[in-house]
């Protein structure tokens, strides 16, 4: 997780002067894909610290565009809830996977 979130600080710094939209767009697929492979049932609290590490990073990256108006954390929550989806399991349980596999007349009984 550290090898990905140091390539993520790098791209965020990279892509800090795009739009908000834009920058929004990208993190979003980042983290969407991030919840595809990890999200399972178990590991809620390490995806959970990976999304709340790339809105810090993405913070800091959006404090740093200006000198006159900053973004504040109230905003910041907007962006987050606008762009970046919740960290939830995006799998069953593999109880409930193998229970669908072998109801009814199923060639693996």
């Amino acid at each position: 997780m550290r090898a990905k979130l140091a390539e993520v600080k790098d791209q965020i710094k990279r892509r800090r002067h795009l739009p908000i939209p834009e920058q929004g767009k990208w993190l979003g697929s980042v983290v969407r894909g991030h919840l595809a492979y990890y999200a399972v049932p178990g590991n809620t609290d390490s995806v959970q610290a990976f999304r709340a590490e790339v809105t810090r990073y993405w913070f800091q990256a959006l404090r740093r565009r200006s000198q006159r108006t900053r973004v504040n954390w109230k905003r910041m929550s907007l962006y987050e809830k606008r762009w970046l989806p919740p960290a939830r399991p995006m799998h069953p349980f593999p109880i409930v996977r193998f229970n669908v596999r072998t109801q009814g007349r199923s060639p693996v009984r």
